[in-house]
């Protein structure tokens, strides 16, 4: 059995030193933190009552926009896979796309002493939870901040204008953007921006976006009015799940996909293959981002590595819901 004594060794320090650390109490360099931390999970040391402590599981906390969404579910099992792997739990919240919850989910979060964060939020740039000192910290589908170095991403303006220009490849020349609130997410603005910058490479007009809520049902989305005065050939959502609520939409007004109007998306979540026809879209990695942000966060509490800005691919998923004009 592995004693107090190992994890000192180990971690090049006293036993009393180890317990401090432990039980989170008295002055210890943050450097000696991560060794203690580090000898602690290698060796798979548990200090209990009758030992002397009052360690619990080391853990870190997560905060997400929404459970239900299959891309942050898809990243949120992954995370939980690898700090399972490490010996860590992990702490739940979500904001369900509120920016105005987001401090309070995570001064939730920061109660329970986790080890780190891993943190999805509206806008790093204006977000209320990122204000105040916090543990080591990894941003994940976020841009870093001047505080929050180390992210795990993708290029969303460069997706936006790939996925546009295939649109227009196949001819069409009225492409219309249908988005969850831009104050809610930073990642559909910028799919927003690549969609714009395409249409302006193209000499064409970026129309408006229609924005709507991502907490809202997509069964019940109404875009008859834009239909009638805008007269898409096309529409391009800023998630999957948007566009399938577009394309019940279209189907409402007894309009075809893509006989009559094209949907695209972004995500690749697996629902979209499953409809008939097969969703043309972005598809993105979103559980290997989870299980990067945990490596990510894992090496710096205990190796006390740098952040980093970590981008991953993303590619076009043809489908059947784009046709040639």
């Amino acid at each position: 059995m592995t004693t107090l004594q190992d994890v000192a060794a180990r971690a090049g320090c006293s036993a009393a030193t180890v317990c401090r650390v432990l039980n989170e109490q008295g002055q210890v360099s943050a450097a000696m933190v991560r060794k203690v931390r580090k000898a602690v999970t290698e060796l798979g040391y548990e200090m209990t009552p009758e030992r002397g402590g009052v360690r619990r599981r080391p853990a870190i906390g997560v905060l997400i926009p929404s459970i239900n969404n299959p891309v942050f579910a898809a990243s949120l099992a992954n995370i939980q896979n690898r700090m399972l792997v490490a010996g860590y739990g992990v702490l739940i919240a979500q904001s369900n796309y509120d920016p105005s919850r987001e401090a309070d989910a995570v001064a939730m979060l920061t109660a329970e002493r986790p080890r780190g964060l891993i943190l999805t939020v509206c806008n790093p740039k204006s977000s209320p939870a990122l204000r105040g000192d916090l543990p080591p910290t990894v941003m994940l589908h976020n841009a870093p901040t001047d505080r929050y170095s180390s992210t795990v991403r993708l290029d969303n303006v460069a997706a936006g204008r790939m996925l546009t220009s295939h649109i227009l490849e196949h001819g069409h020349r009225r492409i219309l953007f249908v988005t969850g609130e831009f104050r809610a997410s930073d990642r559909a603005r910028q799919r927003f921006e690549g969609y714009r910058a395409a249409m302006q490479d193209h000499g064409l007009e970026a129309l408006d976006p229609l924005e709507i809520s991502f907490i809202d049902d997509y069964d019940q989305l109404d875009l008859s009015m834009l239909i009638e005065r805008h007269k898409p050939t096309a529409m391009i959502a800023s998630n999957d799940l948007i566009a399938l609520g577009v394309m019940g939409a279209v189907r409402r007004q007894g309009l075809s996909v893509p006989g009559d109007v094209s949907v695209a998306g972004f995500d690749g979540i697996s629902i979209g293959t499953l409809v008939n026809p097969v969703l043309t879209t972005v598809t993105i990695p979103n559980a290997s981002m989870g299980s990067a942000a945990a490596s990510m966060l894992l090496d710096i509490t205990m190796n006390g590595a740098a952040g980093r800005d970590l981008f991953v691919d993303y590619a076009l998923r043809p489908g059947g819901t784009v046709r040639q004009i």
